[in-house]
Parts: C-alpha cells; structure tokens; sequence
C-alpha cells in the first residue's frame, strides 16, 4: 500500500467497525488534496469515447495512480481503484447489452416474457463476463498492490431482474405470476455468487481480505454492498415476500455486508432490513435534493441501526467544515463513536489535519 501510511491500523479500526466495537474516534474517510504531488505525474489521454472512459483499464489505472500521487489517505480513507461496467453487470454477463454514458452504464432489457427467467444460468463464455475478468486481472497487475482493486458492484435480487425484463413489466410480473419472480429470485441468490466468488478470487489480498467498489469499504473475507433499489416501487409486505430471505442469504455467505438504503422511498423498509441479524451494517443515501447525512431528519433511521446493533455508514457534504464538524459532533454526541463510520467531501491538506485533530481530541 504504497500511498497509504496507516495500513495496518486501519484495518484493525474496519475489524471493530463491521462489529460495531471501534475504539477511540468514529472511523472517518478523509481525503485531502496534496499541496505538492507525491511523485511526478503521468501524461495520459483521457478516454475520447464513453466506451473506453469504462473498459480501457490502462489508462483509467494510470489516471488512477495520478489521483493517489496528488491526495493524501488520512484516517480511514484508503486508495482503491474500481474497475467497474455500471451498477449491476450481474445483467451483463446474464445476457444484457450495455449502453454507455459518460456517467453510468445501461442495460438493454433482454428478457421480453416472464417464462424466460427460467433460463437464467452461468455462462462462462459470455464475452462481458470474459472481458470484465480480463480487465480485473489486468488492472490487479497494474496495481502493483500499491492501491487495491475492487470488487465491482454487480449488484442482485429484483434490481437485476429489473435491468434485464425493465421495471414496469417486472411489476406487473410480480403481481401476475409471484410464484416464477420468487423462483427466478432463489436462481439469482445462486449465480450471484458463482460471479462474486471468481470476482472475489481474482482481487482478494494475501490475507483473504477484499474491497468493494464506490463505497470505501474493506474487510477481512467477502465484502460488499448489497441492496434492492427496485424496493422503492413496492410495499413493506412485497419486500418481505421476494427479498428480505434473498438478502439474509446474501448475508450469511458474506463475511461484511453493507446495505445500501437509496433515499426517502426505501425508508419504509428498514424495519424488514434490521429482522436480518447477518446484515452488518447500514448506509443511507438520502436523495436528491435532500439534507446530508448529519441531518437530525434522519435521527430516526439510525436510531433503529444503532438499537439492531448494526453499524453506520454517514455521508456528510453539505457546507463548509465548520459545518462537517458540528454535524459529526451531533451524531457522535446522540450515537457515541463505536460502529460509525464518517464520509467527508475532498479537501486541502490544513482542513484536513484539523478534522482529524478535532476528532482525536474531542471524540472518544
């Protein structure tokens, strides 16, 4: 880990973190911008098509090593490089086309009836699901392990349903035939970790400990963010029904799971969420055009987190640091230090040090 200098205590603060026993500060990711580079900089092209901006690993992983030669990793922060087809390429290798944007991957609906989700099955000659383990490979090497790798966000249950038969028709399948959508349901839970685990085999570290893409988390064994943001279309008795057992099983064969809770239409199943005693953890997105995460709106969503024992995943953006650091204080002061985790914006190296200061002394 050639950019980062605390390596080894950082892992012991995400060991106490996914167990909701830190000690001393909360975690806190802080990256600040280096008033001088670490070391010269490359001269790379940006990718001139959307295409390439998300397959051509070589130039990405040299922008990527820029970035680490110009931020400093302070506190929990850590370099790690996603090499990712857009959120769900679970749909890809499953049959699905993409559509690239500069900002995100789409997928072309590939199932047109509900009876063709009984056709679900691992294809190891897929050509996206060849070429993503080709690119992960290649970038694995060109990490040199001075930055990780991550496990990309594949993702699972009804939104990849979702993203190969498109979200009306999905709807309308629950409600005509629940019976093949739970079934179609069980044979996901099962591919998803065919593709995980050669995922995860192709980016784990010596000690069997991985990252996952976009949202700074590592741990020690299988790690990832899982969610449903389809859930947002339907009720607290339908999510119980198709995805809350899809996810405990999810659970269970990870070792650190984060779900990721997307915005004011997924609050109503939290209740659903904190029944699954595997789930590790929380992060809640809050939406657009909605208050960050220090937001004493949200007090009650954390309230259940920290009450099931789970720990918490924060994001604060909004203002400037004086405003950072009195949102944190907030939530330290109603939820004390132990399973939460902090996620600054980017910042210069002085406002970073007196953040990290402030937290040391002040929030134990």
């Amino acid at each position: 880990m050639r950019y980062k200098d605390n390596w080894d205590e950082t892992k012991e603060r995400f060991d106490g973190w996914w167990k909701g026993k830190n000690s001393g500060r909360p975690l806190m990711h802080i990256e600040a911008i280096r008033n001088k580079p670490l070391e010269a900089l490359e001269a790379v092209a940006n990718p001139d098509t959307p295409e390439k901006f998300h397959t051509d690993v070589e130039v990405n992983a040299a922008i990527y090593r820029n970035y680490c030669r110009t931020h400093k990793f302070m506190a929990e922060a850590f370099p790690n490089f996603s090499v990712d087809l857009g959120p769900g390429s679970l749909a890809l290798y499953l049959g699905g086309e993409p559509k690239f944007a500069w900002d995100t991957v789409w997928y072309k609906e590939c199932i047109h009836e509900c009876d063709e989700f009984g056709k679900l099955e691992y294809k190891s000659d897929n050509d996206w699901w060849r070429k993503h383990q080709d690119l992960i490979s290649r970038a694995k090497i060109l990490s040199s392990n001075d930055f990780l790798v991550n496990i990309p966000d594949i993702i699972e249950n009804l939104d990849i349903l979702a993203a190969l038969r498109g979200p009306q028709d999905l709807i309308y399948d629950m409600m005509d035939n629940p019976d093949r959508i739970k079934k179609s349901v069980e044979r996901l839970d099962e591919l998803y970790f065919k593709y995980y685990n050669a995922l995860y085999d192709l980016i784990k570290d010596d000690d069997g400990s991985s990252s996952y893409t976009c949202f700074q988390i590592w741990g020690r064994g299988k790690t990832a963010k899982i969610q449903c943001d389809f859930s947002a279309l339907i009720s607290p008795a339908q999510f119980r029904d198709f995805v809350q057992e899809s996810l405990r099983k999810q659970c269970k064969l990870l070792d650190n799971s984060l779900y990721h809770l997307d915005g004011p239409g997924a609050i109503k199943h939290l209740d659903a969420l904190m029944e699954i005693e595997e789930l590790k953890a929380l992060q809640w997105t809050c939406g657009a055009g909605q208050s960050d995460g220090s937001c004493e709106s949200w007090y009650p969503i954390y309230d259940k987190v920290r009450a099931s024992g789970k720990s918490l995943w924060i994001q604060l953006y909004d203002g400037n640091l004086k405003e950072w650091i009195e949102g944190a204080e907030r939530l330290v002061k109603r939820y004390g230090t132990e399973g939460l985790f902090l996620i600054f914006p980017e910042m210069d190296e002085v406002s970073a040090a007196e953040l990290l200061e402030y937290a040391e002394k002040g929030w134990r």
